[in-house]
């Protein structure tokens, strides 16, 4: 009997099984007739929709083209943010298919931001004799060559000027200045750009002269062209000398000063274009008083964009490695809103460009001839100007935009380490007692040679020039000392306005967009090869998913920023994500405003593309003229 029982138990539990797995067939076939599964997989991508009522019987089940409409920028990461299962449960989810694809298009991101006097193209690598002038002028000059010799010799340049520097007047009565510019294998069209800028701005009666002193450059024909283009189109007041072999900047500038005529000197690089209103400032300090040494704010001309940027307010000093620095003003400076035209004392300048009285100049003892090439002569004559009796001030009304280039493309022609033998002589001559501390910073170099520097320590003495201590207290008591203590460096620290630090991941930036970058008519994104937070990762296509590793944020100065981490960087043929250095140039990134664009760099000249249209292919930096491997869509999300 109890045989039976559990046979009887067994068959009822076979047709019980059977009816529940009926049931749960049935179920599931009749549910996806009517819908689609509301599961999602990361085996394939997916995306999510709010799909209208209308019929979706078209829609494909294969995989295809991905593409997506607009969600919520909480959204923007539903597979890894928080709130991911409210998120799944409020929309319905479809495999990529051909009819999604018509269903639903890229939205037009917003505008890129466009850069002035039509610079968007001026640096695209067309051709390989494109290449090979970008290449080669980096290599020269250090900087786009292929930019500059497209860009206009007379294009305007912003006011960067404070608004009220705007309502100065000047004296009708301000002295005629010299302008010496001194080149040394210059690239021609930069060099133009800075002439051409200084005629266009600079009122007719204050500029006495232009002098150009070609420090015996070897680049073939420049001097011949420079000669015969000024002969044809420039006044009479753009004079080229040329030195009889090479002297470098400090000789070279020696040698123009005593050539020119003018009341007030005014030294320039060859790679700068001077801004509106420049010149009247600097001659109205030294017409207040001849012993004024006035130093315009350098704004930036992106080396490989030519971008015109503004900067900001700050004063020239040094390290005691003998090393200019930029830092920030003391505290109070800055008070008013008068304070920002005031001129600003400054215990150092970058040496570039500056105006002084031709015959304080002189008096002053012009520049060290026993220094060569290049290299602490800026220090020496700050140091000098200031121990010596005269003020050396920034003038903030006066702007001359320069390019800073990312080296120097040129050294001694002896191979000599001009900077360290001409910081010897400042030491030896200027600093007296507190020389020791540039000694323990550099102790490799006390033994290097420097030459006669008696002639400077007699210049030192007929000048009755105060002490190197004098210039600490009175000209630079910001500056900390190595004996210092604690408290002392603490007061020194307060005394300067110090910006509040945010580390470079956290800095705010202003977001303007943030989408997947897929490649056209493929259902890949961009992707990067390693996690988001590693620098230097390079990066691929992957199959479109919402995931950190393929969102992009856009922000207002044209960067495109992974996960608001790292910024996409064009500095190599393979682009990479690195640190956001927030200066432009190989970090700025133009696209048009549609589906189907270009992904452009300016400062590479190249586009982003792939060389394989291939799950897993890296993408690389290629000429813009190959439209199947580099049109990207933007997939939106706002």
């Amino acid at each position: 009997m109890a045989f039976i029982t559990r046979y009887n138990s067994f068959w009822f539990g076979i047709i019980f099984a059977s009816a529940t797995w009926t049931i749960s067939l049935y179920l599931y076939t009749k549910l996806s007739k009517e819908s689609y599964s509301s599961k999602w997989s990361t085996s394939q991508p997916f995306v999510a929709v709010n799909i209208p009522n209308k019929d979706h019987s078209a829609l494909l089940k294969h995989e295809t083209f991905l593409d997506t409409n607009k969600v919520d920028g909480d959204d923007i990461l539903p597979f890894e943010g928080k709130g991911k299962s409210a998120y799944y449960n409020k929309r319905k989810y479809f495999k990529n298919s051909d009819g999604l694809i018509k269903h639903l298009q890229p939205v037009a991101p917003k505008s890129s931001k466009t850069l002035p006097d039509g610079l968007n193209d001026l640096g695209l690598v067309r051709n390989l004799e494109d290449q090979n002038i970008r290449d080669e002028g980096y290599s020269k000059h250090a900087f786009n060559v292929l930019v500059s010799q497209k860009l206009s010799l007379h294009r305007t340049v912003p006011d960067t000027r404070h608004p009220l520097c705007k309502k100065e007047k000047y004296s009708e009565h301000l002295p005629s200045s010299s302008i010496v510019i001194c080149f040394y294998n210059e690239h021609y069209e930069t060099l133009l750009r800075t002439i051409h800028s200084i005629l266009d701005r600079t009122p007719e009666k204050l500029l006495h002269e232009i002098i150009l002193v070609d420090d015996s450059s070897n680049i073939s024909n420049l001097h011949d062209d420079l000669n015969m283009y000024i002969r044809n189109n420039l006044t009479s007041k753009v004079i080229l000398l040329k030195t009889h072999r090479r002297e470098g900047l400090i000789r070279a500038r020696m040698f123009g000063a005593k050539e020119a005529s003018g009341q007030v000197l005014v030294f320039l690089d060859s790679h700068v274009e001077v801004n509106v209103e420049w010149i009247e400032p600097l001659l109205a300090r030294i017409s207040a008083s001849r012993t004024n040494v006035a130093v315009p704010i350098i704004d930036i001309v992106n080396a490989d964009t030519f971008e015109y940027s503004a900067s900001p307010l700050v004063r020239g000093g040094f390290n005691w490695g003998l090393h200019f620095k930029w830092e920030n003003l003391p505290t109070g400076t800055l008070a008013t809103e008068e304070d920002f035209v005031k001129p600003i004392k400054s215990p150092t300048m970058a040496g570039g460009l500056f105006a002084i009285d031709k015959s304080y100049f002189e008096e002053l003892g012009e520049y060290d001839s026993g220094m060569n090439i290049w290299g602490g002569e800026n220090l020496e004559i700050s140091f000098r100007i200031w121990m010596c009796g005269g003020t050396l001030e920034i003038v903030p009304c006066s702007r001359v935009g320069h390019v800073f280039r990312r080296r120097r493309p040129y050294g001694s022609p002896s191979g000599e380490d001009t900077m360290t033998r001409n910081s010897l002589r400042v030491a030896h001559v200027w600093m007296d007692e507190f020389k020791d501390y540039f000694f323990k910073q550099r102790p490799h170099v006390k033994d290097v040679p420097y030459g006669d520097v008696s002639e400077r320590i007699n210049l030192r003495k007929r000048l009755a020039c105060h002490s190197f201590q004098w210039y600490l207290q009175n000209v630079y008591p910001e500056l900390s000392l190595p004996t210092d203590n604690a408290e002392r460096l603490r007061q020194k620290w307060k005394a300067v306005k110090q910006p509040k630090y945010e580390p470079w991941h956290s800095r705010t930036r202003n977001y303007i967009g943030a989408y997947q970058i897929r490649l056209h008519n493929t259902s890949l994104c961009i992707t990067s090869l390693k996690d988001v937070k590693t620098r230097g990762s390079l990066l691929m296509l992957a199959k479109c998913l919402r995931v950190k590793n393929q969102m992009w944020y856009e922000t207002d100065k044209s960067e495109l920023v992974l996960a608001q981490l790292l910024c996409l960087d064009a500095s190599e043929r393979m682009p990479k994500i690195s640190k956001c250095h927030e200066m432009g140039g190989d970090q700025e990134w133009r696209h048009r405003d549609k589906t189907q664009t270009p992904i452009y760099n300016m400062a590479a000249g190249k586009c982003l593309a792939v060389e394989k249209v291939e799950n897993g292919a890296l993408v690389t930096m290629e000429l813009c003229t190959q439209p199947e491997r580099n049109q990207w869509d933007f997939v939106i999300a706002t």
